[in-house]
């Protein structure tokens, strides 16, 4: 449906303008990369370059546009294409290899790229792509900008189109003035073309301006109006005027055998490093696209619709490209809203080229080579330099110097590895600079949700040193494993229990883990455990931390080491082992009478004998719910013996474990005293027996026993004054991390 909605536009009109507008942007700058790349190579190639550039225009456009999703987007051939190809034909023709045959590698390149283009999106990396750090994009692209810049500049100068930057800066003896006033007169409409002619393209309005200030100086040197041996234009576009362009294609797939499988394997990385760019750089177009037009486009698609163009422009000798900004945002701007817009461009390319191809040969090289100039100082992400500013900040200023600095010195391709190497090396010093530790309590400063009597409590306070909790989150690899056993070593030396909680941990790696064996075996030697809870069932990569641990071999049988669902539980059996180790006897839990529990000390025999009247019997085994959210008993419970958990239920996640109650306490206070339903579940967590209580009995009985209801009250509230104290100072602790 998507495609044949292509062809229904519904603003034709608006689509046919903004793909004719973006035409005009797109085909003298990609005649200009054309002749950039291919005049490397000496002899006509230069008047090849501009005929590769039309066609890619021609190619991606129509491809592009028809197998994209993206409306509005004009793909045609680009800086990056340009830059990495005229670099790698400059490498080779330093290294002596024929221009034939640098000519067959140019193809094969463009064609590997554009594959990889389509195994990229078909396998899903599109999504990835667009990730790319942004140091080394702004590097890459800064650098690519003053390649252009240096490649460019000796064809202002009016030099051979084989110098180099330096050569050409040392020899002012050989520059030729007019070439210059060209290349400056080009470069100067192409800055204010836009303050001037809003209407009409900046680099249309640029190469006519140039194409006229070389005819103007041709006027006072007949020389000048020659095509033959002319240096300062295109020239001729063959050697009879013309270009046998179906022979020349023929010639290639036919020379193509003349190269050996390692020569076409050395081909390989040069091609991924232009597939990735170009990738790039139509992502980016992209995103740019979505923000302005509030809509989304499907990456993968779009890699794979640019990929098949830029095999297709391979195949029919153009040169390779991309979703472009310029030729977009026109396109954009000229009232085009859907995909037609794009192979409108690339059909009207054709038509420019049949109606103007006679006309390329008098294109003046430098008035090219000055739009290409501009091009590249506007690829420099001069906004960078703020990041030299703030020292967090400066060490990604100084990965984008160093691409930079790389691509114009050693290799656009080595730029690449450099600026991934670099960005890596700063993620990983960024992650061991920040700490894995969210927060860290001594057992003395942290207890559990289990109400304990005042001997326990006493007990904690005095033994809580025994243990220590470590809340982590983050990534937990090589640098911060090594830095959380640093911070436990003190710990190790004094504790025997160590509770680690890795409810946010994101990912952990093999070193990771063998930092918690160590801390395991160290435990063990002095009769302790490690203690971990909130395991991630899946982290971000989609693992499961638990069945990670088995693999490795963390959590052997009986092994000193205890997992926990929960943190509370965790510091709960804690707590119960430090209680455990210190009391010579336990004590056995015998059912309590009314008058053992602390909420009717001091009561007088006869009142305890009204309240009997008011209680009922009620046991549980373990693990049976005592009631749930919802149930409207109003009855308040006073445990005799046993253990009962008080769970926060939720919908759509798991429980909230608020408290574990024991013997001597009670629970279900605030049904009872709003003679409302539950908003809590209660389970019973061990054999439990109980009183219970109802609202309904109460009122009735306070009735005839005021002065008995009343203390019973009293009671009440000051038990749940302690407890409201309690939670007040958990809730701090919360906060204050």
């Amino acid at each position: 449906m998507q495609r044949i909605a292509l062809f229904k536009s519904k603003n034709l009109l608006g689509d046919f303008w903004g793909g004719t507008s973006a035409m005009l942007v797109a085909l003298p700058a990609a005649i200009a990369f054309g002749v950039t790349i291919y005049a490397t190579l000496g002899g006509n190639y230069a008047a090849y370059g501009a005929i590769a550039g039309v066609l890619g225009v021609a190619a991606i456009g129509i491809i592009a546009s028809i197998l994209g999703g993206t409306d509005r987007l004009i793909s045609a051939p680009s800086a990056p294409a340009a830059a990495v190809l005229s670099a790698f034909a400059l490498e080779y023709m330093t290294h002596g290899i024929n221009p034939d045959t640098i000519f067959i590698m140019l193809m094969i390149v463009t064609l590997l790229a554009g594959l990889l283009q389509v195994v990229f999106g078909t396998i899903g990396l599109g999504r990835l792509i667009k990730y790319m750090p942004f140091p080394v994009v702004s590097g890459y692209l800064s650098g690519i900008g003053l390649y252009i810049i240096a490649s460019q500049a000796p064809k202002i100068l009016g030099m051979p189109l084989d110098s180099y930057f330096w050569e050409s800066i040392r020899s002012p003896d050989s520059w030729q003035w007019r070439s210059i006033v060209v290349g400056l007169t080009t470069i100067i409409a192409m800055l204010y073309a836009n303050k001037k002619f809003r209407a009409v393209p900046a680099v249309f309005v640029a190469l006519t301006v140039g194409v006229c200030s070389y005819f103007l100086l041709a006027i006072s040197n007949p020389a000048m109006l020659q095509i033959s041996n002319n240096p300062l234009i295109i020239g001729k576009l063959g050697d009879n005027g013309h270009i046998e362009l179906l022979q020349t294609l023929m010639n290639r797939f036919q020379n193509i055998i003349n190269l050996s499988w390692n020569d076409i394997t050395l081909l390989f990385f040069p091609a991924l490093t232009l597939a990735a760019l170009l990738s790039i750089d139509t992502l980016k177009t992209c995103i740019v696209l979505d923000s302005m037009t509030h809509s989304f486009h499907n990456p993968n698609q779009e890699l794979i619709a640019q990929g098949t163009g830029n095999m297709a422009s391979a195949l029919i000798g153009g040169m390779p490209g991309s979703g472009t900004m310029g030729p977009t945002m026109v396109n954009f701007s000229s009232g085009a809203s859907s995909r037609l817009s794009g192979l409108i461009e690339g059909v009207m390319a054709i038509v420019a080229f049949a109606i103007l191809g006679i006309f390329i040969a008098w294109i003046p090289v430098s008035s090219l080579a000055g739009i290409l100039m501009v091009i590249g100082f506007r690829m420099i992400d001069s906004h960078s330099i703020r990041l030299i500013k703030t020292r967090k900040t400066s060490l990604d200023f100084l990965i984008i110097v160093a691409v930079a600095l790389t691509a114009i010195s050693v290799s656009l391709i080595a730029a690449s590895g450099v600026g991934l190497v670099l960005a890596i090396a700063l993620y990983i010093a960024q992650q061991i600079g920040t700490s894995v530790v969210y927060r860290h309590f001594d057992g003395s400063e942290v207890k559990s949700k289990l109400i304990r009597n005042r001997e326990e409590t006493e007990l904690l306070l005095e033994k809580g040193g025994d243990f220590s909790v470590y809340e982590l989150h983050g990534s937990l690899f090589f640098g911060t494993a090594n830095q959380l056993y640093a911070m436990l070593q003190e710990d190790l030396k004094r504790k025997k229990y160590i509770i680690i909680d890795m409810k946010r941990i994101q990912t952990v790696d093999l070193t990771a883990a063998h930092i918690l064996l160590q801390i395991k075996d160290i435990l063990h030697d002095k009769n302790g455990y490690l203690i971990l809870s909130r395991l991630p069932h899946k982290l971000p990569t989609g693992d499961d931390l638990e069945h990670y641990f088995n693999q490795i071999g963390l959590l052997k049988h009986l092994s000193p080491i205890k997992l926990f669902d929960d943190l509370d539980d965790a510091i709960e059996w804690t707590e119960n082992r430090i209680i455990k180790q210190n009391f010579i006897q336990q004590k056995k839990e015998n059912l309590l009478e009314l008058r053992d529990f602390d909420l009717f000390k001091g009561r007088h025999d006869d009142t305890l004998e009204e309240i009997q009247s008011l209680l009922e019997l009620k046991s549980f085994k373990k693990g049976d719910v005592i009631y749930c959210e919802g149930d409207a008993m109003g009855e308040i419970f006073l445990i005799r013996r046993g253990l009962v958990r008080i769970m926060l239920p939720f919908s759509h996640r798991k429980s909230v474990h608020l408290s574990t109650i024991g013997q001597n306490n009670f629970f279900g206070e605030f049904s009872f005293l709003e003679g409302s339903p539950h908003y809590t579940d209660a389970v019973a967590a061990a054999d439990t027996d109980l009183y219970a209580i109802s609202r309904k009995a109460f009122d009735t009985f306070s009735e005839h026993h005021k002065k008995a209801s009343f203390h019973f009250m009293q009671s009440l509230a000051t038990v749940l004054a302690q407890r409201l104290r309690l939670t007040r100072s958990e809730l701090s602790a919360e906060v204050d991390v």
